[in-house]
């Protein structure tokens, strides 16, 4: 797929430090319970670390207790990319960056209680929150 943004891999390495390239950009993952938008509950938006695109909104945010920040829903069907993710011997979704293809987290059919039964399991460092004025 052609992303808006593309920029090689030293581009990606000159503007991310080692621990958002090694999620953003090779699909690693955080710890759960360590990232700092976690426990975040303010009004906001959440957007792509690398490129700046709005994804979530803080709306749809809720406590899934996986130890990573979850949403279920994005902005709109156009701001994520859905990869099929075979590695590690299961069969998940990857969620990327529509805009610039960094990797994000993973998506799950689990979200039970929500509007639309996801879970859109994200990595903090993935992401950049702005809270609402």
């Amino acid at each position: 797929m052609a992303y808006k943004i593309e920029k090689t891999d030293e581009q990606w390495r000159e503007e991310l430090d080692a621990d958002q390239y090694s999620v953003l950009r090779e699909a690693a993952t955080e710890r759960p319970w360590t990232g700092e938008l976690l426990d975040e509950s303010r009004a906001g938006t959440y957007a792509c670390a690398a490129c700046g695109a709005e994804l979530f909104k803080s709306g749809t945010k809720f406590d899934s207790g996986c130890g990573w920040p979850s949403f279920y829903e994005s902005v709109n069907p156009d701001a994520v990319q859905l990869i099929d993710d075979n590695s590690l011997g299961m069969t998940r979704t990857e969620v990327r960056c529509a805009n610039c293809g960094s990797h994000l987290g993973h998506v799950f059919p689990d979200g039970f209680g929500t509007p639309t039964g996801d879970r859109y399991c994200m990595n903090s460092i993935s992401l950049d929150f702005t809270a609402a004025e």
